[in-house]
């Protein structure tokens, strides 16, 4: 089963090409720890930058370099049912345990219940793993209603859904009206506490790819009912996932792993790197959170 504490890694380059050898010694790192898996090209991991050629190729390299007992999910969603289905099944031959299937947007007006019900079975009927529905209207626009997907949750092989909406109520509401085996997956650690304790199944989280540790403690500390210890880290942690997801983003993300010992570089154009005084904003908030001495 899919369920704890994932990264959705981030994708490093070095002259606008995939660095594969640093992306390695990233896995190595995250390797040692109790991560549940890695989830490739999600937002994080610079998806809409990289090619089809790109993306499977990442699935490969890092299906070769995870440890046994990491599962391997793979963003390939797209606005495009039959291009979705395609990319998911390739990915699937490849070794991707799941795929994370993104809403459609572009058409965003026109994205409702019924739309949303149609796109996700269609792929859901016609990919060879079990589909996880990625949900982050930050970036699509949209956001799928939590009755849509009790309707969609009945299909047995969609299995859960990434909710990256920060509205702490819509993923309760999700939660309550899908089944038990259905999992609902924090995608953001700004709630990762309140998510955990209201039946989240884990957390897919920006954060995970610096802090991997510190996140995996909290869903361990509410696992024990340790839940002021769990609370304690969370609010240690809220300004340093603000400054890696809303605040600087991937750029942010990215200038954070290249301080705390993994390899980040440079995000991939048109995304520029932080500049010299975000850098030391950014320095200044992982040393008051104790991650960078």
């Amino acid at each position: 089963m899919i369920k704890g504490i994932m990264p959705p890694i981030a994708t490093p380059f070095i002259n606008d090409e995939i660095a594969f050898d640093k992306l390695g010694e990233n896995i190595s790192k995250w390797n040692k720890t109790n991560l549940s898996g890695y989830v490739v090209f999600g937002s994080n991991g610079e998806s809409v930058f990289l090619t089809r050629n790109e993306k499977l190729k990442l699935i490969e390299f890092v299906q070769k370099n995870k440890s046994e007992d990491k599962k391997l999910i793979a963003g390939t969603g797209s606005d495009s049912i039959k291009e979705t289905i395609s990319l998911s099944n390739d990915g699937a031959k490849l070794g991707a345990d799941a795929a994370l299937i993104l809403t459609p947007s572009f058409y965003k007006s026109q994205m409702k219940h019924e739309a949303f019900l149609k796109y996700f079975s269609a792929v859901a009927d016609n990919i060879s793993i079990p589909l996880i529905i990625y949900n982050v209207p930050k970036f699509t626009g949209v956001s799928i209603e939590p009755e849509t997907v009790a309707k969609l949750s009945e299909h047995q092989n969609i299995i859960g859904i990434k909710n990256s909406d920060e509205n702490i109520a819509h993923l309760t509401e999700i939660i309550h009206l899908t089944p038990p085996n259905f999992l609902t997956i924090v995608g953001t650690a700004s709630i990762l506490f309140a998510g955990l304790s209201a039946g989240a199944a884990g957390g897919i989280l920006a954060l995970a790819n610096i802090a991997a540790n510190e996140c995996v403690q909290i869903m361990e500390y509410i696992n024990q009912g340790k839940l002021e210890e769990a609370k304690k880290l969370q609010m240690n942690l809220i300004s340093v996932n603000k400054a890696v997801t809303s605040k600087y983003g991937v750029p942010g993300l990215k200038a954070a792993m290249d301080l705390l010992g993994y390899f980040g570089g440079e995000p991939r154009s048109p995304l520029a790197p932080l500049n010299l005084s975000q850098k030391e904003d950014l320095i200044s908030i992982l040393k008051k959170s104790k991650l960078l001495n």
